[in-house]
This record gives C-alpha cells, structure tokens and sequence, in this order.
C-alpha cells in the first residue's frame, strides 16, 4: 500500500470529523494512528472504537410502544384485541405500553451497519472481532432494511448527541456503498459513490471554516436572483457550498469532488463549463443584491492524480473568480494549511481560530 493511499484514506476520518461535528469527542487516538489498507477497514475501526465508547455509557434507550398479552393488566386496555382473546378462549388481556428500549433507530443503525462491514473482506480480522464481541450488547436490537430509513427525519439531542459521528459514518456506509444484489440483498461496493463524497468533502470545507475562522460566518445560504420585476416563477434556487463574508468582503465557494478536474475536448483541457457558470452566476447575482461588498467566487476541486490541474484566477466584470485544487493525498496539516491560506488571502485582517 503507497504513502498517499493510506494518507487519503486517514483523511476521510478527519473529513468525517468535522463534518459531523466529532472533533471534541476523546478516545479515537488509536485510530488515528493505524494505517488501514482499504476505506472500509477505516470505516470498521471508527465504529468498533465508538460502540466501544458507547457501551461504557450505556446504549441510547427510549421508550418505544408494545402490544402484548398478559394475565394482568399493564399500560391501557386494546379492546379489539382482548375481545378478540376472549372469542379465542384465551383468558388474557390485550395490553398497550410504552417501555424503555435499547432497540432504538439509532442501535438499529450501527447493528445494520456493522453487519454489512462484518461481510466485507477487505475488513480485518482484529477489526470484526471487535465488532463481533460488541454486537453481544446488541442481542435486543433488530437489524432493518437500509432502504426504509428516512435520515433527514433524524434528530438529535443531549442524550444521543455522541452518536452523531457514528450515525454520521453509518450513512456514508449505507447511502454510498451499497449495491443491491439480484437476490435483493445488499453488498458493499469496493468504492465510495462520488456523489456522496462530493457532500462529504463541501460539509469538511464548511464546517472547518465554521470552527477555525468563525469570524467569517461560513454558512451555505441562499443567493437570491438579481430580478428587476420579483417575478420569480420556475427559476431554480441557488445554494452556496460555502459562503464566507467578513468587512466588507464575500467569498462564495463551490466545492467539487471529481475525478477528473477538467473537461477534455479535441485534447485540449478546459474548466468543467457547468461548474464555472453556476459561480459565476452565483458571484454576480449576489454582487447585484449586496450593499457594496466585494464579491468573489472559486471552484475548489478535489485534486485527482491528473497531469494538468486547474489552478488559476480570473477576474470577470469585476470580480474574482478562482480555480482551484485541494490535494487529499497529503497530510493533513497541509490540507489545513491550504484552507487556512484561501482565507487569509481573500480576508487578510482575520486570523485562525487555533483552538
């Protein structure tokens, strides 16, 4: 295994990190120093170290409804139901009640999660015993189908709030890497889908600029058209990845994960059309809505292993328009640095927050 395979897939746990808001969380120390082989061993080793984590604390229990019959009554009579038992000769009641679980959504999650990872072979032994030995703590817990679970209806709170990375990491599992089988089972691909890492790497740059360069506001808000009438029937949103504003000064970034950083035609390479218009559209609609600022916009791609690699500014009826590259392959302290030096050219009187 190269340097930079590995470098990279470190990486994906330090993306993983900010995006789901985990830095504070202690404990993951031994996996930041493994080295893994493949992005599902990584995967196995976050959530055998998290599980292990939550376990001395106690799973996340709620109460969830039951049914059932009794001799004696509990909770509050089904009538249907007890009418039914007597029909049947059963001397029982039909009872309804709440009682508090461990077989939550959430333990259901990791349980589904770790139960495709324990059939990939890429994961390694040490790995799945871990894995194996926590999953005795969820013999309560059911595994269910990864097509009915409905993510954006997921909320969090005080209790269950450290599982945000672990569900966070589950869903990149089970929304990116599954593929469903003709039986109409599910097997983990051998890749990440790269829509999902696009998402991925744009919530890693929002929300590393939110912790380390708070007083920039990053925000991924909403850039409305420059109208003259307000007549805006059937024109699409626009939704920045990244919006930094400070003083004065706006810098809209679109962050793009692709795997190849520019378009090819008749051997000459260009910038990815689509994309430079979107930004430049978004830098343009908002320079005509503001109040003076001083708008500018860049394209900031995941750099691929390509020879020629987009890395220039432009400057447009007024406005800068950056293209650039974000090496994921290099340690992350460099990746730091990268984000660090975009925002200190476009807001030199602004310092990193280094906490």
């Amino acid at each position: 295994m190269t340097r930079e395979k590995n470098t990279l897939i470190k990486n994906i746990y330090y993306m993983l990190s900010y995006a789901f808001t985990a830095l504070d969380q202690t404990g993951f120390e031994e996996v930041d120093r493994e080295s893994f082989d493949n992005i599902h061993d990584l995967f196995a080793a976050i959530l055998a170290n998290g599980i292990g984590r939550q376990l001395k604390q106690g799973l996340y229990r709620q109460y969830v409804p039951c049914r059932e019959d009794l001799t004696v009554m509990r909770g509050k009579l089904d009538m249907p139901g007890t009418i039914q038992n007597r029909i049947e000769r059963k001397q029982r009641l039909a009872c309804e009640y709440d009682e508090l679980s461990e077989n939550t959504l959430f333990n259901q999650i990791l349980k589904t999660t770790v139960t495709l990872l324990l059939r990939h072979g890429s994961v390694t032994k040490e790995h799945k015993n871990a894995l194996k030995k926590e999953m005795l703590y969820f013999s309560g817990v059911d595994a269910i189908d990864p097509a009915a679970i409905h993510w954006s209806a997921i909320r969090f709170h005080r209790d269950s709030g450290a599982y945000r990375l672990l569900l966070g990491l589950c869903r990149l599992v089970l929304d990116g890497m599954l593929m469903t089988t003709e039986e109409g089972g599910y097997k983990l691909a051998s890749f990440v889908d790269e829509q999902k890492m696009e998402r991925l790497y744009e919530k890693f740059i929002l929300e590393y600029y939110a912790r380390h360069w708070p007083q920039l506001g990053a925000s991924a808000c909403r850039i409305p058209w420059a109208l003259d009438d307000g007549a805006d029937a059937l024109l699409p949103a626009m939704q920045s990845d990244i919006t930094l504003r400070h003083g004065g000064a706006t810098l809209i970034i679109d962050a793009k994960f692709y795997s190849h950083t520019t378009q090819v035609q008749f051997d000459t390479h260009t910038v990815h059309s689509h994309n430079l218009y979107q930004i430049f559209a978004y830098v343009k609609n908002r320079q005509a809505s503001s109040c003076g600022e001083q708008v500018s916009g860049m394209l900031l791609y995941a750099r691929t292993d390509e020879a020629i690699q987009p890395d220039t500014v432009y400057r447009m009826s007024g406005n800068r328009i950056g293209v650039k590259t974000l090496d994921l392959n290099r340690p992350f302290p460099e990746i730091a640095g990268r984000l660090d030096a975009i925002a200190a050219a476009h807001f030199p009187v602004c310092r990193r927050n280094i906490s």
